[in-house]
């Protein structure tokens, strides 16, 4: 379980880094079962519903930025995902009753090609009746300043949620120069594979790209209190069954709990759709585009 100076900074910081949080022997599965479906990129010529490719991807040279949704590509990602392991970090955060939101994903972030993601807030993707919303992040390898670290921007969570349109669409990135949002205070997070991060789906946070020779692959599974419940436009509902089969501690409920938070609906839908990387598209003035020249 978290100790009490981790759920403190994660109030105060919007985030925190547990240690070694993955036993050594769901790691190694992990990575193998990782590998075996990157390794099914090869010979495609686009992206499919699982797979989301780099822009310098070659059917005879594959380059995986993002397995989408893993969680529907091998029953372990789901399995993972309600582990006791990981149970006992959120519910201190959360409570006892926590849902698993549909869209995980692994961020590849491989050696010396791995895409950046520009400054966001995973809250203006999926805005819900309360904010008890927040994304775990298992390293699937060593982080630190080389490989492009995720980079947690303190204490943004308790401010306010930033604009992530362009041309009157989402494009799921905020314009750091249009809206004055000021970085000095960002903190590059380092750790060791099996570490897990969490942190508030309000917080701001990006990553540079990796010109490195290391990997760096995340797995980020997103989780809610069970009475969060997701806005119109952010997810259908029409199958609750479905959607309270995603609890993965406690039980489900039918009544939402409504907080006074800031939203701003991620609609219309960015022109680019698939994944964060293809939403960001239309994106102007790319920070970290400009960082890694």
């Amino acid at each position: 379980m978290l100790t009490s100076q981790q759920v403190e900074q994660y109030k105060k910081d919007g985030y925190t880094i547990v240690r070694q949080a993955l036993p050594a022997k769901l790691l190694d599965d992990l990575r193998v079962i990782t590998d075996e479906i990157v390794a099914s990129a090869k010979g495609l010529t686009e992206h499919t519903p699982v797979l989301d490719l780099e822009p310098s991807h070659t059917p005879e040279n594959p380059r995986v930025r993002r397995i989408k949704t893993p969680q529907l590509a091998h029953p372990f990602y789901r399995e993972l995902a309600g582990h006791e392991c990981v149970m006992a970090v959120l519910r201190p955060l959360l409570g006892n009753d926590i849902r698993l939101r549909a869209g995980c994903k692994i961020n590849m972030k491989s050696a010396e090609y791995g895409s950046p993601v520009e400054w966001h807030q995973d809250w203006a993707f999926y805005p819900h009746t309360n904010d008890d919303v927040l994304a775990a992040g298992i390293l699937l390898d060593d982080m630190d300043e080389t490989n492009g670290p995720v980079m947690f921007l303190p204490g943004s969570h308790r401010g306010p949620v930033y604009d992530h349109h362009a041309d009157g669409a989402f494009c799921g990135a905020i314009n750091a120069t249009t809206q004055n949002l000021d970085t000095a205070d960002a903190i590059p997070v380092y750790g060791k594979a099996g570490d897990m991060t969490v942190h508030h789906a309000r917080l701001v946070h990006g990553s540079m790209i990796n010109r490195s020779s290391k990997s760096r692959r995340v797995l980020f599974y997103e989780y809610t209190a069970a009475d969060a419940w997701p806005l119109a436009g952010v997810e259908h509902l029409d199958d609750v069954e479905g959607f309270n089969s995603r609890i993965v501690s406690g039980e489900a409920t039918l009544r939402p709990r409504m907080a006074d938070v800031p939203v701003k609906v991620p609609l219309p839908r960015a022109p680019y759709q698939g994944s964060i990387y293809e939403n960001q598209r239309t994106l102007e003035n790319r920070y970290f585009e400009r960082a890694a020249d």
